[in-house]
Order: C-alpha cells, then structure tokens, then sequence
C-alpha cells in the first residue's frame, strides 16, 4: 500500500466523482482510476459503490476512509515535526570540557545558545582532556572541548582557538617586574600544574624540556582557581593562557610575557563516523561560525 493511493482514494471520496477529483487535482482519470483499482486489489474489499448515479463509500471504504485521513495526518504532522527539529533543535547534549577551558569559554556558549535554541539543555562534564577524549571517544559524551593535538583518525577535528601561554608569579616575586622572560630563566622555580589528567600537565612538561630542563612540580591540582591561589600565596609559579589573567586576584599575582612563548591550542571534537543529532549539529554551527573567537 502506497501513501499516494490513499491520498488520491480520499480526493475520489471527497469530491464523489472521479472525474471530479481528476480535474480538481490535476491527475487524469485513468491514473485515479488505476490507483483505487490497485488499493481494492490489495485490501480485497470494494471502495466505492459504482452502480449508483453519485459515487458513494461502501461501509469498507468508509472505514478506509477514516484511517486514510489519520494514516495521512500522522505523515503530515512526521514532516512537520522533522521540519521543526531540523529548524529549532531539542534535546540535551553532553558537554565535556576541561575546568579551564569551561571557566573561560562555556558561559558565554550556554548563554549564546539559549538564546538560539531554547529546546536544547547542555550537560557540563568537567574533567581533563584525556578523559574527555576518552568519553567522546566511547559515546559517553557528544561534543569535546580539548586542548590539541589529539588523534584525527578517531574524531572530527575543530581548530576553536589558539593562545599563548603566559608566565604567572606572585607580585613580589623576582621576575614579577621583568617585561620579558625565558623559559631557561624557570629551570630553578618551583612550578605549580594541573595534575596528568590534564593535557596541560604534559604541554609544560614537555616545552620546559625542549627548554633545556625538567621542571621542578611541587604542587599539582585539577582546580585552576587553586593553583593561581598557591601561585598567589609564593609557593610557586604557573604557566598558563593569558586570557584566564581577568579571572585571577590581580592585586596578589603578575602576568609576564614568555621569549617565543608555547601556544595553548583548542579545538572542539566529535567522534568519527557517529550520527550527530540536529542538536549537536547546531551546536558546533553556533561555535564553529556564530561564536568563533580570533
């Protein structure tokens, strides 16, 4: 059974003629006539009462009637509902973000989106990126917010946002007054990190070796707002993104500019091959071309 049978059935019932319905729809007659001889055909039942002068319903095409015209809403209201969905997206979408980056950036997307697309909830987990990835990697989490690189054969790859890495120290501290500062200059500092959940535990490692020495960690947290506290308090310096600085107690702690500092690059991933809902789709839209900071 056809959906365009039924509908042409129910044109032939509402205007009681077949020549009627042909000339008011558009479609021949023997094209109207082929379509209810084959829905007779395949229900076994007579539609239409012939031998009268008005085409009447017989008592079967009535209760075909009837469940033609509900049969044919339900597929109507189906293409509105998706129309709907793919123009004003609902649902939850989970979220997983690193504290930092979610401190720094998830207000103003959550804000932003809302306003867009107030059907949608968004579901924060806060956790570092290599747990992140992990999650988005096993369908546990819809969208990721990680500091790169990571592996491109698993996830769809968005470049959000590239930034240098400051030096943080306390006010009254040595290099607090320099305007300029090496990482050569840190070999004898005592450093204060996320902890190696975090990828930015590993990005400082690594660029204080490329340095030349191996970073003395005397501190370790997955809080940032704790590590700027230490740092605040003299038990050590940090490195991190300069746009996290507006966050901080600037009357206790000083930004100093890095020599050829190392960049703290952001993208936002998605895994591969998974079927992304018109939620999520809008999402990344919103961040990728609505909300994409320079």
């Amino acid at each position: 059974m056809e959906l365009k049978d039924l509908r042409y059935f129910i044109e032939v019932a509402n205007y009681g003629s077949f020549t009627k319905a042909a000339i008011n729809t558009y479609i021949s007659q023997p094209t109207l006539s082929k379509s209810i001889k084959k829905l007779e055909s395949e229900l076994k039942v007579e539609l239409f009462e012939r031998s009268t002068r008005k085409l009447m319903l017989t008592d079967a095409g009535e209760i075909v009637y009837k469940q033609a015209i509900k049969i044919l809403g339900s597929t109507d209201e189906l293409s509105r509902l998706l129309d709907d969905l793919m123009n004003l997206p609902t649902g939850q979408i989970k979220i997983g973000i690193p504290p930092l980056i979610g401190t720094l950036f998830f207000p103003s997307i959550a804000k932003k989106f809302r306003e867009l697309y107030p059907e949608v909830s968004l579901e924060l987990i806060e956790l570092g990126a290599k747990r992140i990835e992990h999650l988005v990697d096993e369908g546990q989490v819809d969208v990721g917010m990680i500091v790169l690189p990571t592996e491109d054969s698993k996830f769809n790859i968005t470049p959000f946002i590239k930034e240098e890495f400051m030096l943080y120290t306390n006010q009254s501290h040595t290099l607090a007054n320099e305007e300029e500062v090496k990482l050569q200059q840190l070999a004898e500092e005592n450093f204060i990190l996320f902890n190696r959940e975090f990828a930015l535990h590993e990005l400082i490692i690594k660029h204080c070796k490329e340095a030349g020495f191996h970073p003395n960690i005397v501190y370790e947290s997955s809080q940032w707002d704790l590590i700027t506290e230490l740092v605040g308090a003299e038990l050590g310096i940090t490195l991190l993104p300069k746009s996290i600085y507006e966050k901080m107690d600037q009357q206790t702690i000083k930004m100093i500019p890095l020599a050829s500092p190392p960049m703290w690059e952001l993208g936002i991933i998605t895994k591969k091959d998974r079927y992304q809902s018109y939620a999520v789709r809008a999402l990344l839209k919103f961040i990728t071309e609505d909300l994409l900071i320079d």
